[in-house]
């Protein structure tokens, strides 16, 4: 895993108040974006299923989650967890807290 690759995924990371590594077609990615319109919160989601780099920065995400799974949420550069977490921060109100 190179260096340069490393950077760009945390400039990702970076480049909004909430960024999304999803897939298109996964139904737990879909279910964490569109809390993320309920909320009406602009984020960025990196559909990760359209590039040809998605393994190498799945791995990257593994390294710094813990996980390789999507989605993999970011709120101000901070991980946040995947579908199951922002579910869950959502649905007892501490997800608007991020926000605050």
């Amino acid at each position: 895993m190179s260096r340069t690759k490393w950077n760009f995924v945390k400039k990702l990371i970076k480049s909004d108040d909430v960024v999304i590594f999803s897939k298109s077609y996964c139904r737990y990615c879909k279910l964490t974006k569109d809390i993320f319109k309920d909320l009406d919160r602009r984020f960025t989601a990196i559909e990760l299923d359209s590039r040809s780099d998605s393994d190498e920065i799945q791995t990257i995400l593994g390294d710094m989650t813990g996980e390789r799974t999507v989605p993999r949420v970011f709120v101000h550069g901070e991980f946040i967890g995947g579908a199951a977490d922002v579910k869950e921060l959502y649905e007892n109100g501490q997800l608007e807290r991020y926000f605050d």
